[in-house]
């Protein structure tokens, strides 16, 4: 199985972390950072009205970004990212820290919301730590039903 990333507030980082593994372009395919919701739209094919109705952190989108990773590569897993890393930008209902995460098969995609403490280099590294945590757990999961 290869893997496909669809990455907004870590910028990269989860395929930073994967590329650093000596022989990963036998199951990493690539990665797209979408940063500004254009790119989700264009890259991904998010649909602007999931964007202008939940907005880029959201369940609806990372979902959305997942599901186009794996539509736009060759993988059959797909992780996604996007949240609000920080200093700036948080609101009341997305508050800094807040961050949202999808991993996709063909068959499935489940999304889970995460908050965490600390500045922007502190919320993108725990990001990156629980996007690749979510993609072994994937993993172990298929492997259990197989």
């Amino acid at each position: 199985m290869t893997l496909v990333t669809a990455e907004s507030c870590t910028g990269g980082g989860v395929a930073q972390a994967v590329t650093m593994i000596s022989g990963s372009s036998a199951w990493f395919d690539r990665g797209f950072v979408t940063y500004s919701n254009i790119a989700k739209e264009e890259m991904l094919g998010v649909a602007p009205d999931t964007l202008e109705q939940h907005g880029a952190v959201s369940e609806q989108t990372v979902r959305e970004m997942a599901d186009g990773a794996l539509q736009y590569s060759r993988a059959q897993v797909a992780l996604s990212v996007s949240g609000v890393a920080g200093p700036s930008g948080g609101t009341p209902e997305k508050p800094v820290g807040m961050v949202w995460f999808a991993w996709a098969t063909n068959d499935t995609v489940q999304a889970e919301c995460h908050h965490f403490p600390g500045d922007r280099d502190a919320v993108r590294a725990k990001s990156v730590q629980i996007a690749l945590q979510g993609v072994l757990n994937l993993l172990n999961n298929i492997t259990k039903v197989a």
